[in-house]
């Protein structure tokens, strides 16, 4: 019983620990924007790195100055023309497998997603898609994919890319327009016969792909479900969001 009664108060300690923090992390956004004026069209980047070190080394032991969260703020530019779509070509550089580096995490060390945009910046495409170890498509450089298939909706697993919270708003909003999704492993080729492509992402949001590695999507246009996922998705916007208080200047 007092095992039991010691893993119940740790849980609830943990639970107060992470309600803290989130707390901690929600007023330092908004003082951030606040400060800066920024109520509306901006994107928030957050860093949270592990703190000073006392000496050079990779050991986190060498960290004994705490974590420090950096808030960075920026105009949302457009980033890509979501009216007329996009052009994507594929990498020969492969996508992180999980077994070497877990794609969940959303951390900094991105260099192979990198090397994927420099491949597409020279074939002059917006991004390049990112084939997994088994030669599936996993995601591109920058954004989660999306196929449209004879009025499904098709995406890959999350294995071999970050399950991004605008790709889980997506197939949300799939599911109650009616649509059929499906999440499973998907061919490179599948998306060069698919009727429709759109990517997702908090910068882009939905992105059509009217063109992959040379060839048109579908009739080289934005499909219907990608402008219906489109609108249902900017209501969406509109209608949601955290109210951002307002701080007195001390």
């Amino acid at each position: 019983m007092e095992v039991a009664c010691s893993l119940v108060k740790g849980l609830i300690n943990s639970t107060f620990l992470m309600v803290g923090i989130k707390l901690q992390v929600k007023e330092a956004i908004f003082r951030t924007l606040t400060r800066n004026g920024m109520f509306d069209n901006s994107h928030i980047r957050l860093s949270l790195t592990r703190g000073k070190k006392v000496s050079s080394g990779m050991s986190p032991a060498f960290n004994l100055y705490g974590c420090t969260l950096i808030v960075l703020p920026e105009w949302k530019p457009p980033v890509y023309d979501n009216t007329h779509g996009i052009t994507l070509v594929t990498a020969t550089t492969r996508r992180n497998s999980p077994n070497n580096l877990d794609s969940k995490i959303h951390h900094n060390n991105l260099l192979n997603n990198i090397l994927a945009k420099i491949e597409g910046n020279n074939a002059n495409a917006d991004d390049a898609i990112m084939l997994d170890k088994d030669g599936f498509v996993s995601e591109t450089n920058a954004t989660n994919i999306f196929l449209v298939k004879k009025g499904r909706v098709l995406t890959p697993h999350a294995d071999y890319c970050l399950p991004g919270i605008t790709r889980a708003t997506v197939m949300d909003l799939v599911v109650k327009e009616g649509l059929v999704l499906v999440e499973r492993r998907i061919s490179l080729s599948e998306f060069h016969t698919a009727d429709e492509v759109f990517t997702t992402g908090t910068m882009g949001e939905l992105s059509p792909a009217v063109e992959i590695d040379g060839r048109e999507v579908g009739d080289g246009r934005v499909g219907p479900v990608t402008r219906k996922l489109q609108s249902s998705y900017k209501k969406l916007a509109e209608e949601s969001g955290v109210p951002i208080p307002s701080y007195q200047k001390k």
